[in-house]
């Protein structure tokens, strides 16, 4: 049978998927080292993982390219819809906050307000839980600017520490979702290669337990 294909978000979730991969037992040497290629045998080629931008993780999975990705939380609330989400890896906590400038009192208003943010699906469903009728700028790069240049009233972004938004004089004032690694299937992959995908998370979940105590 093929080898069960794992698409890993590049980056830091990468590296921390590789090791937990290696608390497995795992060969990960292909891995540890790439160069340029993008498919990798792992562990003796049992596994084959392909490294990819996070969106991408997501879209690989639902068309059935990869049977597993490692996305964070983040990318599957604004992008994700056709598959199972198995596992929570635990690492690369953050979570998703509105902030807004310090001092300022961003529900106390009823007059039209404008919020910037990299997750526009996120920030609406977020308002249209509190039935808020708020409208969404899409910014690509530093949200933090929004506010400082007056063109929002607040953003809608990840918060891991608050340094950056301290720095430049925002605070957070509700946090709207936690955010961390999961794990997602292919539909058709959990049904098909079901015993192979539950041995692989069953490894993942004794790595993360062992690592813990």
């Amino acid at each position: 049978m093929n080898a069960l294909k794992i698409a890993l978000t590049k980056g830091r979730l990468e590296q921390k998927t590789v090791a937990l991969f290696e608390r497995c037992g795992m060969d990960v040497s292909d891995v540890r080292a790439p160069g340029r290629r993008l498919i990798l045998p792992l562990d003796g080629g049992r596994f084959q993982v392909v490294l990819a931008k996070a969106p991408d993780v997501i879209t690989y999975v639902e068309h059935g390219a990869v049977d597993i990705g490692v996305v964070g939380k983040d990318t599957i609330l604004e992008k994700g819809q056709s598959f199972f989400e198995l596992m929570d890896l635990g690492f690369g906590r953050c979570r998703f906050a509105l902030a807004v400038r310090e001092g300022e009192d961003f529900f106390a208003t009823h007059r039209h307000r404008r919020v910037a943010t990299k997750y526009p699906a996120v920030a609406a469903a977020f308002f249209a839980q509190r039935g808020l009728d708020v409208e969404l700028i899409k910014i690509e790069g530093s949200v933090e600017l929004s506010p400082l240049l007056g063109l929002a009233d607040g953003i809608v972004d990840i918060v891991e520490t608050g340094e950056t938004l301290r720095a430049n004089g925002l605070v957070p004032v509700v946090d709207i979702a936690p955010i961390s690694a999961r794990v997602i299937v292919n539909i058709a992959s959990m049904k098909t290669r079901k015993d192979e995908i539950q041995q692989l998370l069953q490894a993942l979940r004794n790595a993360n337990q062992e690592a813990a105590l």
